[in-house]
């Protein structure tokens, strides 16, 4: 079982300290994380430290994977070069790994990335020509279909719409669950959150205030610290359970 674990991790901007002693406990593979917190939190900074794009002090623990097994995908996901869909998941897959014939074993692997993401019907169509969804999307089975280990993704959802955002998470959370992966989302609707993950890291002003089980850690007084809103964890008629806002803690107000 693959296990990502952060000890002490900082992160500068020039001068600018944006990321204190972020420290964790074991994360497990099998099931996905969540990464919240507001804008400007250091999320997307905290995924950069990990995939060690930036320097820093503190040490990222990964066990049972190597950095080469790590993927991430940023926000952006702008794609502007002259490729069909089939291309850009082949170069993703290729990537690295020196030449380009492609093995029955490869050839099946992004077969089956596009199938598994719905995606197959779009092999063929030009990168330029695909909306902001479809590029979410592509951007995601390119990330996956080498299939790595430990997997940071930074809100995959964004760009979705509602039954999109549900295909997407429950074939993430599967591909976590197959294949014994680390995978860490950002993400801003905590109604997902309680749904799709497991674990929860919460993040506020560059300090990591929580990391552990979802409902645990999703209390109002911690979302109230996070967001400046009164909330209410209820059970929706299924049992399952829902954020409730009441609207800005009267701190906030």
């Amino acid at each position: 079982m693959v296990t990502l674990e952060l000890a002490g991790i900082t992160a500068h901007y020039g001068r600018n300290e944006i990321l204190t002693d972020a420290t964790t406990p074991s994360i497990q593979g099998g099931s996905l994380t969540a990464l919240v917190g507001p804008n400007a939190a250091g999320k997307s900074t905290l995924f950069r430290r990990i995939a060690g794009q930036m320097r820093g002090a503190g040490t990222v623990r990964l066990t049972g994977a190597t950095q080469d097994d790590l993927r991430y995908m940023p926000q952006d996901t702008a794609m502007t070069a002259a490729l069909s869909v089939y291309e850009s998941i082949i170069l993703a897959l290729k990537q690295g790994n020196g030449g380009w014939r492609l093995s029955n074993s490869e050839l099946a692997a992004v077969d089956g990335v596009l199938s598994r993401f719905g995606i197959a019907s779009l092999a063929d169509r030009q990168l330029p020509e695909l909306s902001g969804g479809q590029r979410q999307v592509v951007s995601i089975a390119q990330t996956l279909v080498a299939r790595p280990k430990l997997v940071l993704m930074d809100e995959p959802t964004s760009a979705l719409d509602l039954y999109r955002q549900y295909e997407v998470l429950e074939a993430l959370r599967l591909y976590a669950e197959e294949n014994g992966a680390v995978m860490v989302l950002a993400l801003h609707d905590l109604n997902q959150v309680m749904r799709c993950c497991t674990t929860t890291m919460a993040l506020s002003q560059g300090r990591i205030l929580a990391c552990g089980a979802t409902l645990d850690v999703l209390q109002p007084d911690l979302i109230r610290r996070l967001y400046g809103i009164d909330s209410r964890v209820e059970r929706c008629s299924k049992g399952n359970p829902m954020m409730i806002v009441d609207g800005p803690a009267a701190s906030a107000a």
